[in-house]
C-alpha cells in the first residue's frame, strides 16, 4: 500500500549526461558559414601580374608591407598589409605613401603593376613613391608556369 507523500515506486533516475548533438550540429553550420566567406575575405585590386623568372625577395616578418597596385585602367591602390584602399589619383598615392614612411625605419615599397598597363604609368608611379621617400622599390610578377 502506497503511502501518502510517499515517492512513486517507479521515479527515474536523473540523466547526468550532456546531449552534445545540437552543439555539433551548431559547429557544422558555422564551418559552411566561415568557408564560403573565406574566400570573399581575400581584398586586393584584380592585377593581371606578368610572368617572369625570378627569385622571391625576403620581407621583414614584424613590419606590414606597403603594396601599390596600378590595374588595367591605371588606376593607383595603397594596401598597407590586409588593408586595401579604393582608387585614388598619384598626388594622393604620394602623400598617403610619404606620411607611411614617416613612421617607419623601413622604406621598402612593391608594385603590382598589370601586365596590360602602359609602361608610362607605371614609371610615373616608382617615380612618385621615390618622391614620397622610397628607397627601394621592388615589382610583383607571378611565377612562370612549368614548361615540362
Amino acid at each position: 500500500m502506497k503511502g501518502i507523500g510517499m515517492m512513486p515506486e517507479n521515479r527515474r533516475k536523473p540523466m547526468a549526461e550532456i546531449n552534445v548533438v545540437p552543439y555539433i550540429d551548431v559547429m557544422l553550420v558555422l564551418l559552411i558559414i566561415f568557408m564560403v566567406t573565406a574566400p570573399m575575405l581575400t581584398q586586393g585590386v584584380k592585377v593581371d601580374l606578368p610572368e617572369t623568372a625570378s627569385n622571391p625577395i625576403q620581407a621583414d616578418k614584424d613590419v606590414e608591407s606597403i603594396v601599390v597596385s596600378v590595374d588595367a585602367n591605371g588606376a593607383y591602390y595603397v594596401e598597407v598589409g590586409d588593408k586595401g584602399s579604393d582608387p585614388m589619383p598619384l598626388s594622393e598615392v604620394r602623400a598617403q605613401v610619404a606620411k607611411i614612411l614617416s613612421q617607419r625605419t623601413s622604406s621598402d615599397i612593391l608594385v603590382r603593376g598589370d601586365q596590360n598597363v602602359e609602361y608610362g604609368i607605371v614609371v610615373r608611379l616608382m617615380a612618385a613613391l621615390q618622391g614620397a621617400g622610397a628607397t627601394s622599390i621592388g615589382l610583383i610578377t607571378d611565377t612562370l608556369p612549368d614548361e615540362t
